[in-house]
Parts: structure tokens; C-alpha cells; sequence
């Protein structure tokens, strides 16, 4: 992966349940979003992989369940954020509610995100928008492989609402460098995964191929844009990632209580602390004052001698 220069790499069908980052051995650091609930499967779950640039970079992020993660990184534009949407969409033969549980749930990211940002919703968004872009010549080109699908039109009614623009879709190139899944016995090809931009900042992306030469174990090939708008080192002393607060478990009445025991312990432990400070304070300021009347008091005017 070394040969493309990869600044972030998105993961799908991590597996992993609930949201975290780690450092890797590697030195990339790995954010990753899950199912919520405690004791669900571990199927679905994404992930973002930062290496140093993209490190640097990061200003926040937030995880969003098991199928959409976001991540904001620092431009080189002055007042510009670029918004990185990790998505791992349900399939054409999905159930209907599934598909629009997540179709809900990243409208609701997208809408998020500021109209002067970068917002780039990508991966697996589990469509064929093959060549015929009428109705939506805005927001794709001619330039896909296969046939459309069902799928396609909930997403590109998504990136209508939003006004996105499908960088798979507009920049010519060869079969080979289009598809991004290969079945297992190498006979079906498809281009199911793909990189949106914000229309505003169409000329910012420069290309989008397929990473075919990465030795990566699966099915699906990496899809590598190339974009003008580069990342800026983001100087912060604070925590830098935003995560949701699991609150599902609190559902429980007896997890509940057991949360509420620890929580009003902690505050009696800051009480005491903060009551210990102060009195500490009063006594200072008490031993200050003392002080400064002893010193008054000793140093009235010198008498001449006669």
C-alpha cells in the first residue's frame, strides 16, 4: 500500500463491536466504530486507519454504529475541514428497513457537516451506477462499470439532497482500473465501491483507481482518489477524538443504579476536594492578613534622637 501514498485507509466488515482507537504496531492509529448494544454479534463495523500525515491531522471524530464512521482532518485551505464518511451500506437484497435505518443515519452525518467543508462520504456503498447518468448528469458521469441497481437510487438520491458528486463516475478509465470486487472464482467483476466529494470541490479531486497491485487479503480492491487539497498538522494540547456515550446498558435498572452509585461517589470525592481547597485557601489568606497587621503595627516613624 506503501506505492499509492495513502494518507488514510478505510476499513469495512471489521467485526468489531463497540468504538475506539488504538496505535497500531505500525505507528497508524485505528478508529473504529461497532454495534452499540452489549452481547451483539460481531458482524458489520468500520474502521479509518491514519497514517502520520493524516495523524497530524485530525481535529475530531465520531463513531456512528456499526455501518458509518466520521472523520475531520485540517486543511491547507484556510477555514476548510475535510470530512472523511467511512460507510459500509446494506446490500441490494437487504431489508428494506435496514436500508433505510442507514440511508437515515448517513443523512443525518452529511447533514452535519458544513456547507464550506470537504465532505467525502466513500467505500462500500454496495451500488452499480453503471453508464446511463440520466436525470442525475449533476452529480455522475458516464464513466461506471455495469448496470445500475436499486441501490443506486437511494444513494445517488442522497447525494442529489446534499449536493455531492460521484468522483467514481466522472473520470474515464480502463475496465482494469474500475473494479473494485472480484468474485471468488475471478469470473465477476463490479464497482460497488466508491468516493463522492462535495460538488464545490469537484476539481480538488484528480482521479479515483483502483488499487489492484495492493496485496490485501479479499475480494474487494482498494479505491484510491488523488486529491489537490492537501492536510495541515492540527496543534491541539486536548483530546482530539469525539466519541458517542454508550448509554444503551443504562436501560438496565440494575446497571443503572450500579452507574448512578459510582457517579455520586466520584462527586463526593471532588466535593471533599474542592472543601479541602478552600479551607486551605481561608487559612492563607487568614495567616496573610495576620502578618500584615503585625507588620503595620511594628513600623510607625523613628523618633530623632536628642
Amino acid at each position: 500500500m506503501k506505492r499509492y501514498n495513502l494518507v488514510v485507509r478505510e476499513v469495512s466488515k471489521t467485526h468489531w463491536t463497540q468504538a475506539g482507537q488504538q496505535m497500531l504496531g505500525t505507528e497508524e492509529m485505528l478508529l473504529y466504530s461497532g454495534h452499540e448494544e452489549e452481547n451483539t454479534p460481531h458482524t458489520q463495523g468500520v474502521a479509518l486507519m491514519l497514517f502520520k500525515e493524516a495523524r497530524g491531522a485530525l481535529v475530531r471524530w465520531e463513531s456512528h454504529g456499526s455501518r458509518v464512521i466520521k472523520v475531520s482532518f485540517k486543511t491547507k485551505k484556510e477555514g476548510i475541514i475535510m470530512n472523511v464518511i467511512q460507510c459500509y451500506a446494506p446490500t441490494n437484497d437487504s431489508d428494506d428497513d435496514n436500508k433505510d435505518h442507514f440511508y437515515g443515519s448517513l443523512q443525518s452525518v452529511v447533514l452535519k457537516c458544513p456547507g464550506k467543508d470537504l465532505t467525502i462520504p466513500s467505500r462500500d456503498i454496495n451500488a452499480k451506477f453503471g453508464m446511463d447518468n440520466t436525470e442525475y448528469e449533476d452529480l455522475m458521469g458516464r464513466h461506471a462499470l455495469g448496470k445500475r441497481i436499486e441501490n443506486k437510487k437511494s444513494f445517488t438520491n442522497l447525494c442529489a439532497f446534499n449536493k455531492l458528486v460521484i468522483g467514481s463516475t466522472i473520470i474515464p478509465h480502463k475496465r482494469i482500473q474500475k473494479a473494485t470486487w472480484i468474485s471468488p472464482d475471478h469470473t465477476t467483476e463490479n464497482q460497488i465501491d466508491h468516493i463522492c466529494t462535495s460538488k464545490k470541490f469537484t476539481r480538488s479531486m484528480e482521479d479515483v483507481i483502483n488499487g489492484r497491485i495492493a496485496e490485501i487479503p479479499s475480494d474487494q480492491r482498494l479505491v484510491v482518489p488523488k486529491m489537490k487539497l492537501k492536510l495541515m498538522k492540527h496543534w491541539t494540547t486536548g483530546q482530539t477524538s469525539v466519541q458517542r456515550f454508550n448509554t444503551v446498558f443504562l436501560r438496565d435498572t440494575e446497571k443503572l443504579n450500579q452507574f448512578k452509585i459510582i457517579l455520586n461517589n466520584r462527586f463526593q470525592a471532588l466535593q471533599y476536594l474542592l472543601e479541602e481547597e478552600t479551607t486551605m485557601k481561608k487559612k492563607l489568606e487568614r495567616d496573610q492578613r495576620n502578618n500584615n497587621s503585625k507588620m503595620s503595627g511594628g513600623a510607625g516613624p523613628q523618633q530623632a534622637s536628642s
